[in-house]
């Protein structure tokens, strides 16, 4: 194989290897966006979900007589 064919095949494998550098970059910048996302609406549940059970701890709650 001649020096000139070996490095345009270089050259080409590298071409590739940036375009699929390139492709899972975007895959990874949108997955982050679908995470944080999730993250999200992690969060707000949970809160809601920790507001309820306040809300029934406190609805349980029964003052003392002397308290009243």
């Amino acid at each position: 194989m001649s020096h000139e064919k070996r490095l345009v095949n270089i050259e080409s494998d590298l071409t590739h290897l940036e375009q699929l550098v390139a492709s899972l970059n975007q895959t990874i910048i949108e997955h982050d966006k679908i995470i944080q996302h999730l993250q999200t609406q992690v969060n707000r549940v949970a809160t809601g979900l920790e507001t309820k059970e306040m809300d029934s701890i406190k609805g349980n709650v029964t003052k003392p007589p002397h308290y009243q």
